[in-house]
């Protein structure tokens, strides 16, 4: 079930989706990079497990990467960007072009196994394709391989794990309701895991509305996880009115005369979307 609904968010998130949208390697945010490299590791596990005719050794480890690598870290954050940003945003069209080469080998990696369902999923994204049982693995660049963005992003899950930890306080308490209310002030004492941060916006990875990363212990009162040394985390509110569109509350809100119950990003993405139905 979770390898079908996987499948089934992607076909929905890549609606329309068009080679002339994808964005190079180059280009790429870190965390697409980090998906392509998690791509590049599996690749070479599947076909070492299908060698062996070791059939459970493709169906965890790639049903581990649903779970944690893509439901639970990009799926997660980049919700967001697909739903909100204009069409032509870079972040949108990357995160579009990384889940095209997800969606392209989970299909061909899971035919032999699960082959009605890999089936529907390309049959119903290519209509007038051929068979999904007819294709073979494509090819997964070597170039893909990214030991820096896997070592990154260890350490960003880190952090973001004592995070979680203290919103799942704030709620159980009554005190915050959904993350997006919340603006945690982060202190982070160790220079590698804040060095893991430079290049990503914060409020984005931890999936709240707004966040502040600060350099050091942080207060005594602060929430901490023992097993995460170094991190601290204050879960503070967050300050300004909730934007109709993405639910974020950001001081910003309201600032466009045009569209009052949005944030200016939101605000920007229905413009142009009204300017193109004109």
């Amino acid at each position: 079930r979770k390898l079908r609904n996987t499948v089934r968010y992607m076909l929905g998130a890549l609606a329309d989706f068009s080679p002339d949208e994808a964005v190079e390697l180059a280009e790429m945010p870190p965390l697409e990079r980090f998906i392509l490299h998690r791509l590049w590791e599996l690749d070479g596990q599947v076909r070492a497990a299908y060698e062996a005719y070791l059939f459970q050794d493709v169906i965890r480890p790639v049903l581990d990467f649903c779970q944690n690598e893509l439901s639970a870290l990009f799926f997660d954050i980049r919700r967001d960007s697909l739903y909100c940003d204009k069409p032509d945003e870079l972040r949108r069209r990357a995160a579009r072009t990384a889940m095209d080469a997800v969606f392209e080998r989970l299909t061909a990696w899971l035919s032999p196994l699960i082959p009605f369902t890999m089936e529907e999923a390309w049959t119903t994204r290519f209509p007038e394709g051929h068979s999904n049982c007819l294709r073979t693995m494509p090819i997964t660049p070597t170039e893909w391989r990214n030991d820096a963005e896997a070592a990154r992003w260890a350490k960003v899950q880190q952090v973001t794990s004592v995070v979680t930890g203290a919103l799942e306080v704030e709620r159980r308490e009554k005190r915050m309701g959904a993350a997006l209310e919340a603006a945690p002030r982060v202190h982070v004492a160790d220079a590698a895991l804040m060095a893991a941060f430079d290049g990503l916006d914060v409020a984005e990875v931890f999936r709240t509305s707004q966040a502040t990363l600060v350099a050091g212990e942080g207060p005594a009162s602060a929430f901490r996880l023992p097993e995460v040394a170094g991190v601290a985390v204050e879960p503070l509110k967050a300050e300004g009115r909730k934007c109709a569109r993405s639910w974020r509350i950001l001081p910003e809100v309201g600032s466009d005369p045009r569209y009052p119950d949005l944030s200016l990003r939101d605000a920007e993405a229905v413009a142009a979307w009204d300017a193109a139905r004109a």
